[in-house]
């Protein structure tokens, strides 16, 4: 058994930083989780999983962490599944697998769990199913792939998959791994191999790309390693060398200065990075220890690393990090068991 400094873990000098670990989920979702999503509504966290049925959905509490795990949905997927996100409004849960139809999405209820499965896309994905998100209005959802046109979305509705939206005249040039829209909706970034691309997004879909930023990011980069602050004046990567994380500027405009790197880097190939609810923080996950990185952010970039949870803990978490709803608290996926684990975090 841990003990109780070990589970609490460290805090930074001024008292805030990870605050001891929460539950694990129970029944697990296998060895290796491929993403670990939070439902806007705070109250259910969604876990991608190569295991059967896929995709699992618990209950949750920032105080306590994982609870009950929800019934699978009557229609699984049919295999390995990469993503998993919920609708601005909790309404929905879209699902990215690994063979076709490469996409899944029921209705959702934290009162009654997956309703009936929606009708697949009358167009279908190209490909493996990578990384999805929805606009911030709920309109829209967009996937990446991993055959041209590495990009693709959808209008969303009550009824689900609408019809699919032209694909952008600049297509990227690689496989589509993690895409992600701007808070106010108006833009859509996509990364792929060694470069990130941006795109005007409006209700008629994709406009014209943005400029690629100045300075580049350093190398190849993952599925869900996209996010944008909540402000929307920044856009972080995560990426296989050194620094391991890239961020830059962001505005109306696109693509800004590049921010100086962490000051203290992660100890390996970045992954997975989001952005607490606060814009306060930025979380980076990697596979060497410490395996989860936490910087302060600011507008001025990032501030310096929070004490690390537990630099001892054998969890190879580096494929999906994600803070909840209220910023207290922050689960990742990675490749050993109990397949998800989450912190308490004060910000």
């Amino acid at each position: 058994m841990l003990s109780r400094n070990a589970l609490l873990g460290p805090t930074n000098s001024s008292g805030i930083g990870f605050n001891g670990q929460l539950a694990s989920p129970s029944p697990t979702p296998g060895n290796i989780a491929n993403s670990v999503k939070f439902a806007p509504s705070g109250d259910a966290v969604a876990v991608a999983s190569t295991t059967s049925p896929y995709i699992f959905v618990y209950a949750w509490s920032d105080s306590s962490g994982f609870g009950a795990k929800y019934a699978n949905p009557t229609t699984i997927p049919t295999g390995e599944c990469n993503d998993a996100v919920f609708s601005p409004a909790s309404d929905a849960i879209v699902v990215g697998q690994v063979g076709t139809p490469f996409i899944h999405a029921w209705p959702w209820s934290s009162a009654t769990g997956f309703g009936t499965k929606y009708a697949n896309p009358a167009t279908l994905p190209p490909s493996n199913v990578n990384g999805i998100a929805f606009s911030p209005a709920g309109d829209a959802v967009a996937i990446a792939h991993n055959v041209s046109p590495f990009i693709s979305a959808y209008r969303w509705s009550s009824s689900g998959f609408g019809t699919k939206f032209a694909n952008p005249s600049s297509l990227p040039t690689d496989i589509g791994l993690s895409v992600a829209f701007s808070p106010v909706g108006d833009a859509v970034a996509v990364s792929f191999a060694a470069a990130t691309y941006a795109y005007r997004w409006s209700s008629s879909g994709f406009g014209t790309r943005y400029s690629n930023p100045a300075t580049p990011q350093a190398s190849f980069s993952h599925t869900n390693n996209l996010s944008f602050s909540p402000s929307g004046d920044a856009l972080a990567v995560g990426h296989n060398t050194s620094p391991y994380i890239t961020a830059w500027a962001w505005s109306s405009s696109g693509f800004g200065a590049k921010y100086a790197n962490p000051v203290t880097l992660a100890a390996s190939n970045g992954w997975s990075v989001s952005f607490s609810p606060t814009g306060n923080a930025i979380a980076l996950t990697a596979n060497a220890i410490p395996y989860l990185s936490v910087y302060e952010w600011s507008a001025s970039g990032f501030g310096a690393r929070y004490a690390s949870i537990n630099t001892t803990i054998d969890y190879s978490g580096y494929w999906c990090c994600s803070f909840s709803p209220t910023g207290a608290a922050i689960a990742q996926a990675g490749q050993s068991s109990p397949g998800a684990v989450a912190y308490r975090f004060n910000e």
